[in-house]
């Protein structure tokens, strides 16, 4: 069995324990400090975790005019999942400790990429630790590199801002912006030097689609509230930075419905260029 949106920490465990060959990904972070997730990676993790740090792993280096995290060349990208010792159609499982928020990042990319067998752990590391199950400190050592192979993608290529410019007119599309509601509304904050949201967007807080427990709300469950959103029209998914916007698109995955596509850049590349015009307010 595969699994390709969630997996409970159940089926991660029975895996583990029948020595199945699955590839698992910590990829635990702090925004603001950007070290602190390795840190807290070092100090305990579940066995056989390579850590994925989203600055350096996860994205390429910022310029100034295209998002704080902008996606990773693919052949980048390939290069260091192989380092990572991935092989063609492994499972991946992804993880971290803010309710998957970092770790939909990697699942997006590899489905970008072509690889079907990639899971969140629902409920991550959390998760885990409250099941009992241990967690070592130990950095594991790659064998041998892989032999991944992108293919072609599982979901819907990247919009980039002049097609978000577009929609503002056009709106063809609907645009939700995964940010909390006061980053939304255009509340000032340290990590949006201009507040406000892309004009027409609609707020869709990604820990909305979380329990109290921080597991997936049920799929009808969130079913609904999309189609709430969105209606018919398809979906353009952004946030601060294009990382938290992966979380929506798992949700959407999870509930069966239409992908949507992402934003990459998001407000962190849309505020770069003054021209583009900013929306305040929750509506």
């Amino acid at each position: 069995m595969t699994y390709e949106t969630l997996i409970a920490v159940d089926a991660l465990k029975d895996m583990l324990a029948s020595g199945a060959d699955v590839l698992i990904f910590d990829c635990e972070f702090e925004l603001g400090a950007p070290d602190k997730g390795h840190d807290i990676y070092l100090k305990g993790h579940i066995p056989g975790a390579r850590y994925a740090h989203l600055d350096e792993d996860l994205a390429s280096p910022p310029d100034g005019s295209n998002g704080r995290h902008p996606l990773p060349a693919p052949v980048a990208m390939v290069a260091w999942l192989r380092a990572q010792g991935l092989r063609k159609g492994q499972q991946v499982v992804a993880y971290d400790s803010n309710g998957g928020a970092w770790a939909a990042r990697l699942w997006w990319l590899l489905r970008w990429l072509g690889h079907a067998p990639v899971a969140v752990l629902d409920g991550g590391k959390p998760a885990w630790v409250d099941a009992g199950l241990p967690l070592e400190t130990s950095t594991p050592q790659v064998a041998a590199s892989g032999d991944f192979e992108p293919g072609d993608p599982l979901v819907p290529g990247p919009v980039n801002a002049a097609e978000v410019r577009a929609n503002i007119d056009t709106r063809a599309a609907k645009v939700l912006d995964a940010r909390d509601p006061s980053r939304f509304a255009g509340t000032p904050n340290p990590l949006d030097p201009v507040a406000g949201h892309i004009p027409g967007a609609r707020n869709r807080f990604f820990r909305d689609n979380l329990d109290a427990d921080g597991r997936f709300r049920p799929a009808g469950e969130l079913a609904s509230e999309f189609i709430a959103l969105l209606g018919e029209a398809p979906a353009i998914l952004q946030c601060g930075s294009g990382v938290t916007a992966c979380h929506n698109a798992l949700a959407m995955a999870v509930a069966g419905l239409p992908a949507g596509r992402l934003y990459p850049g998001s407000c962190s590349e849309w505020i770069a260029d003054p021209a583009r015009p900013v929306a305040t307010g929750s509506d």
